[in-house]
């Protein structure tokens, strides 16, 4: 949805038509409210922000799902480390960096 410039509505205004910005809201528009002359929050449908959250949701588990799905090619073509060994290498390097 594209935000026009009646959507953008300083605070003072949008103090004394909150009533009727939350009905326009309600119906579908989206509002900038601004303070100073720079956009400050935006007033938007609860049901909207819920959909907004549940996006992002989906999206961090995409990520992981293919930050999970590297792992296991990793795995699979033999790109893997010992934890053990590879903690003792960086304690290594660290104190290697104190002492030098």
């Amino acid at each position: 949805m594209a935000i026009s410039a009646s959507d953008v509505i300083p605070l003072s205004q949008a103090r004394a038509n909150l009533s009727e910005l939350a009905d326009q809201v309600k119906a579908g528009a989206e509002k900038i409210i601004t303070k100073n002359g720079e956009s400050y929050v935006a007033i938007i449908d609860a049901q909207r922000l819920d959909y907004y959250h549940q996006l992002e949701r989906e999206r961090i588990h995409l990520l992981l799902i293919d930050d999970a799905s590297k792992g296991l090619s990793d795995v699979a073509a033999g790109k893997t480390k010992d934890a053990h060994s590879t903690l003792h290498a960086i304690k290594r390097r660290r104190a290697a960096k104190v002492t030098g």
